[in-house]
């Protein structure tokens, strides 16, 4: 069985898609959380539901809320959702 989301899972989360994957973060903001001018971002915390970001506007930090689309059930789910996600903002960008 994997992991589900904690509060300490939703750290490592953060830390590695801040640390590793901060143009990732960047597209959520945008093309899912309503800020399609956000320049920068910071995945804050995650949870089943959602994520919740900061994103740069205009030299302003912002508070960005994105809903996944289905209840997550474990880190893997996390993991694979949010990889789909990417995948899905990158193609709305071209």
């Amino acid at each position: 069985m994997s992991e589900q989301i904690t509060p300490e899972v939703s750290e490592r989360i953060c830390a590695h898609m801040n640390e590793d994957h901060a143009n990732a973060v960047v597209l959520y903001a945008q093309a899912f959380g309503g800020s399609p001018e956000a320049t920068a971002a910071e995945m804050v915390s995650i949870d089943p539901h959602g994520m919740n970001l900061t994103a740069q506007v205009n030299d302003t930090p912002v508070p960005v809320r994105v809903e996944f689309d289905h209840v997550l059930e474990s880190a893997e789910d996390a993991h694979h959702t949010l990889i789909e996600m990417v995948k899905q903002a990158r193609a709305k960008s071209k």
